[in-house]
């Protein structure tokens, strides 16, 4: 388990929310894969994203992964809308960090899509159409 966004010290720090189906993919993700996910995001060099289930990290793996931005602390405990966003904290541990922010999710979406989510031409049934009364 990756701790180190909690350790160094922060550059900004402010609350937050993200989306509804961001937090909803990372979860199923996480619960799918029995663990961590570290994904090595394209575009961004030496950026990686740490997923695990109280904290999203960026870290930069050619400076032993030090934390460049991260989300935390979660508030979907009782959470029974699974489609309004989550509230939680954004950390940043670099002054240009804010700037990759919505790359970061964008690349994710796309990442736990290809590895994760079922083949999509394989809907796991039947599509039946309304008979009309």
């Amino acid at each position: 388990m990756y701790t180190r966004h909690l350790e160094v010290p922060t550059y900004s720090r402010w609350n937050t929310a993200v989306d509804a189906l961001h937090y909803n993919h990372v979860c199923c993700s996480l619960k799918r894969s029995r663990g961590d996910i570290r994904l090595d995001l394209p575009g961004l060099r030496t950026l990686d994203l740490i997923l695990q289930e109280n904290a999203w990290v960026v870290v930069d793996r050619a400076f032993n992964d030090i934390p460049v931005v991260a989300w935390c602390d979660f508030q979907a405990a009782g959470r029974d809308n699974i489609h309004l966003p989550v509230r939680c904290m954004v950390r940043l541990f670099h002054a240009h960090g804010e700037l990759i922010m919505t790359r970061v999710l964008e690349a994710m979406e796309l990442l736990l899509g290809e590895q994760f989510d079922p083949d999509p031409g394989n809907l796991g049934g039947r599509i039946s159409p309304l008979k009309p009364r």
